[in-house]
């Protein structure tokens, strides 16, 4: 990892990670909150199986998933997940999720084995697959055997609580098992299930404070009996992340919708989006969305683009541009591409008229000879090293670089460019000696500027999510 990074400290902390994540990935996490990790609990997404949920967790731009025992694998693959996994599956999923740039947080809720040999079981495949809690109802006297593995394994078991009258409803319940044991044993704090059985979760997690290695996080609405968007209904949400807040709780949020089953994305999108509003106020990361949703901060045609269900869409008619500026900074994306499209990503622009400036290739050039004008290329300056794209009508990852005169690119997990912007010393011309159309040296490009987003108006389609920015 250390090799893809800049040569800052400030770098260094942007791309460092927890090590369930896969270590190989130049793209970096994105969680607003420095410290919280918000991702998915595959529950959610009960009606799909497993790589599925992954897909969607992407799709919301989240890094982690939380996987239940019992979910089909893939629509190709029939296996259901669980500790009994053969290895051949495994790597499988261990491919997918690696390809999706998520990991697998926890793991639950699932029991674990009164035999310690059974349980051993669980625990390695929790190892083996980067998970660092499992998440269970244990009986109270399971706790020796648990603790004792937890400390070998270096794994956390958290105990979640179901809603009344399940053994472990009250957080009363959780304290006792857990007194007098190692910190490796804490809750799985369901703030939902806590108001289902008439509790205040805000409460409740005061009482469990400094034994909470998991959220699952849902607000209920009492009123109609299920989950709503985060901020509506009684609006709980808030309270509880500034209590967390309090706390100094480092560690992941699972989000468990279980609402809407066939299509609760949208629902769960604009309860991130809250999330993120509330979480950037307490400890922010840095890391923002480069437009708002209504485009309120960007530069374009009217009709020209369009932002729908987290997806901005090329319509035809401009460029769009922020308004803001930006120097230094870390760019990471989500782009798919339609047949024969040319677009790009331009860099640092004095303005929106034609001025030489970084631009960053975005296009359908799956399966083309590298050269400097394929898909991740600086236009005409700079061949990536790899033709890293995927085929038309797919999504792909991007992450930007640019500090001061260096310039780094990742494609779909690969590092494709990195230069400095330096070695252009002659207007025209490429360090290697080859020409190209700019009657500027790149040395010479202004260091801040304009993001855009290029409409190359010639029936280019193009779309993108999770546009996120952190300036360095």
């Amino acid at each position: 990892m250390t090799k893809l990074c800049l040569q800052t400290s400030c770098m260094m902390m942007v791309l460092t990670m927890s090590a369930a994540i896969q270590a190989e990935t130049p793209h970096p996490a994105t969680d607003v909150y420095d410290g919280w990790r918000l991702g998915t609990q595959a529950w959610s997404f009960n009606r799909f199986t497993f790589f599925e949920a992954v897909d969607k967790t992407r799709e919301l731009g989240l890094n982690w998933i939380q996987a239940y025992p019992g979910q089909r694998v893939s629509p190709q693959i029939d296996a259901q997940m669980g500790f009994d996994l053969p290895g051949e599956i495994r790597e499988q999923i261990k491919a997918k999720l690696a390809e999706a740039n998520v990991s697998i947080a926890a793991f639950g809720v699932v029991g674990v084995p009164r035999q310690e040999a059974q349980a051993r079981r669980l625990f390695e495949f929790a190892k083996a697959m980067g998970i660092e809690v499992i998440v269970s109802e244990p009986a109270d006297d399971q706790f020796d055997l648990i603790d004792t593995l937890c400390q070998e394994y270096e794994i956390k078991l958290a105990v979640h609580n179901h809603p009344r009258p399940s053994h472990y409803w009250n957080p009363d319940t959780v304290l006792k098992v857990v007194e007098g044991r190692s910190k490796w044993l804490g809750a799985c704090a369901d703030v939902g299930h806590w108001v289902r059985s008439g509790l205040d979760p805000v409460e409740c997690l005061k009482k469990l404070q400094g034994r909470i290695h998991d959220i699952h996080i849902k607000e209920i609405d009492t009123n109609v009996g299920h989950d709503v968007v985060w901020g509506t209904g009684q609006g709980r949400i808030k309270g509880i992340l500034e209590e967390l807040h309090r706390q100094g709780y480092k560690g992941t949020f699972a989000i468990e919708y279980e609402h809407s089953w066939d299509n609760n994305v949208p629902l769960i999108r604009r309860s991130v989006a809250y999330f993120n509003e509330v979480a950037s106020s307490l400890n922010p990361s840095g890391w923002k969305s480069v437009f708002k949703s209504d485009l309120s901060n960007a530069d374009f045609e009217p009709e020209s683009w369009a932002f729908q269900d987290g997806v901005l869409e090329l319509k035809g008619g401009g460029d769009i541009w922020t308004k803001a500026q930006y120097g230094d900074f870390l760019l990471d994306f989500d782009f798919k591409v339609g047949p024969r499209a040319n677009s790009g990503v331009f860099l640092r622009a004095a303005n929106h008229e034609w001025l030489p400036w970084v631009e960053v290739q975005v296009g359908d050039t799956y399966g083309q000879d590298v050269s400097r004008h394929i898909c991740g290329a600086l236009f005409d300056v700079q061949a990536p090293s790899v033709n890293a794209v995927k085929p038309a009508g797919q999504w792909n990852r991007m992450t930007i670089w640019a500090q001061g005169p260096k310039i780094k690119v990742a494609l779909n997990n690969r590092m494709i460019i990195d230069v400095n912007l330096d070695d252009w010393t002659e207007a025209g011309r490429n360090p290697d000696g080859s020409r190209n159309k700019f009657d500027i040296a790149y040395k010479d490009l202004p260091r801040m500027g304009f993001l855009g987003f290029q409409d190359h108006r010639d029936g280019t389609k193009v779309w993108y999510r999770n546009l996120k920015i952190k300036e360095l």
